[in-house]
């Protein structure tokens, strides 16, 4: 516990990585873990995950590590990656201009790009270790780590075997989607919501919602789309309501809280067309005032038909149902 009585985890590593992106990708898994267990937030700005890499260098060929120096209080993975890079280049360079590599405690200047001098530990009672008179050893039997292992959620590496197998998933897809449990849930829910489909849901969390939550700079739980909205939507997409292009339009209204998908569907006059006589006219239309692209499209030139889509689809608003209008398209075209 820290002076303010607040309980701390140190999990303290074997010296088994080789480079820094081992490290932040071993940070990362913590990170997913504590926060599947509901240990902490994994805030890093606020101090509530935090990174001291010790980082040492050695000849290659060479079995002893070298002299370890150790980076205080890294609050990014971004930083904890330039700072042992930094770091391991600096020993480096001690070492092979003659110089020799102290034991010492360094911080990590992010402004500057640099580790430097806080610090030195030349033995290890200069760490002051002793024990505390007021805390007894804790001793936990089999019996009670079988009974807390019994009550732990399903944690990531399961989760993602799982949406492979259950949803059909590939690993990155499922990666992607177990990296927060936060995350799992709400893509869970909205594929339980929609029914079906869960490679479109999947697409959809993973495209529109992360980006546009990066965007502003949101987490999952501030989505002002929720799980449900998203599933309504999907299934506006399922039953021809709106087209997919239709629909990054709909959700961006959605996420500027402009009501639901039927909402902002009939407000903003988006409902797909799918009447084939109305697309039919549009396409003789369009064909029409254009009988040179119509005798270079029979001639062979198929790349025409993006041109004759984009007119129709000008033409329509971009309302015409695009599976209805290319079929269309192609019987027309060819006489």
């Amino acid at each position: 516990m820290n002076r303010a009585g607040t309980p701390l985890l140190e999990i303290v590593s074997e010296p088994d990585m080789r480079s820094a992106k081992e490290a932040v990708a071993y940070m990362k898994k913590i990170h997913s873990l504590v926060r599947y267990l509901e240990i902490c937030d994994g805030n890093m700005q606020e101090g509530s995950f935090r990174c001291d890499a010790n980082v040492s260098v050695r000849p290659k060929g060479q079995k002893e590590f070298g002299t370890r120096a150790e980076i205080k209080n890294i609050n990014s993975f971004r930083y904890v990656e330039k700072a042992i890079n930094f770091e391991v280049e600096r020993q480096i360079e001690v070492i092979e201009n003659g110089g020799k590599i102290v034991q010492e405690t360094r911080l990590y200047d992010a402004n500057k790009d640099e580790t430097r001098s806080m610090r030195a530990k030349e033995e290890a009672n200069d760490y002051r270790y002793f024990p505390d008179p007021d805390l007894l050893p804790v001793e936990l039997d089999d019996a009670f780590i079988e009974q807390v292992r019994a009550t732990l959620p399903e944690l990531p590496d399961a989760k993602k075997q799982r949406f492979v197998e259950q949803y059909g998933l590939s690993a990155y897809d499922a990666g992607v989607l177990t990296a927060s449990r936060e995350l799992a849930d709400y893509y869970e829910s909205v594929v339980k919501a929609v029914g079906s489909e869960p490679k479109l849901c999947a697409n959809w969390v993973m495209g529109d919602v992360s980006g546009f939550l990066n965007k502003d700079n949101k987490e999952i739980g501030e989505s002002p789309v929720s799980a449900l909205m998203l599933a309504g939507m999907i299934q506006r997409i399922l039953d021809n309501t709106i087209s997919g292009k239709i629909a990054k339009d709909v959700f961006e209204a959605m996420w500027n809280s402009e009501g639901d998908a039927d909402a902002v569907i009939d407000k903003k006059g988006l409902k797909q067309i799918t009447d084939t006589g109305a697309i039919e006219a549009a396409i003789k239309d369009i064909m029409d005032k254009n009988p040179k692209q119509v005798e270079g499209y029979r001639a062979g030139q198929d790349k025409l038909l993006g041109f004759f889509v984009g007119q129709v689809m000008k033409a329509m608003g971009g309302k015409a149902n695009p599976a209805q209008l290319n079929d269309l398209l192609k019987k027309l075209l060819a006489g």
